[in-house]
């Protein structure tokens, strides 16, 4: 099992996201490490697949000792894969 963090800014998530994820900006990544287990692999993912933001979550999530990965691509490639898309 694993934990789909969305690390996109609110307003983003909002208007549509992965489902299941869940969202955590990755400025408030820090607040929010407490809560996720740690027996889980963490997936982020953001904008695309340059996008700087899940980079920089995966990086600070291993740091405190998670098992983290980047989704490969973001919300736009999954959203055009016509993959499940929820909103809040």
């Amino acid at each position: 099992m694993v934990t789909v963090i969305d690390v996109r800014p609110p307003e983003e998530f909002a208007a549509g996201h992965v489902k299941g994820a869940i969202n955590v900006p990755v400025a408030e990544l820090d607040q929010h490490m407490r809560a996720f287990p740690r027996d889980r692999e963490i997936i982020a993912y953001c904008r695309g697949p340059y996008c700087v933001l899940a980079y920089s979550a995966v990086e600070r999530l291993r740091r405190q000792g998670f098992r983290a990965r980047r989704m490969e691509d973001g919300f736009p490639e999954w959203k055009a894969a016509r993959l499940p898309v929820a909103r809040p």
